[in-house]
């Protein structure tokens, strides 16, 4: 699932929710609770900003779903070699018990 539409029309839809607000808020009241309330707004755009930065993007998404099926690869192929091993041991194994007896 691609973001960065989403944090792009996020910011968007902030902005322009900040903006509305500050107008109306203008209109309303004095500048000074408009004030506060527009550096509450501009703190609360920059944390879902920093929580975003952190998200992986489409690439890496990509990037970790082509290296699981990579590793899926590598898993099945250990399976059948240990299998192979296994079968071997138990071969070797029943040689001796009967040379022993």
């Amino acid at each position: 699932m691609d973001v960065s539409p989403l944090k792009d029309w996020l910011g968007l839809i902030a902005l322009l929710i900040s903006v509305g607000s500050s107008v109306v808020l203008f209109l309303k009241s004095d500048a000074k609770r408009a004030a506060v309330t527009i550096s509450d707004h501009d703190k609360r755009i920059q944390r879902l900003e920093d929580e975003m930065r952190h998200m992986p993007d489409k690439e890496t998404v990509h990037k970790l779903q082509l290296d699981l099926t990579e590793m899926k690869g590598q898993m099945s192929t250990m399976v059948k070699s240990s299998e192979a091993t296994e079968r071997a041991t138990r071969r070797v194994e029943d040689f001796l018990m009967s040379k022993a007896a």
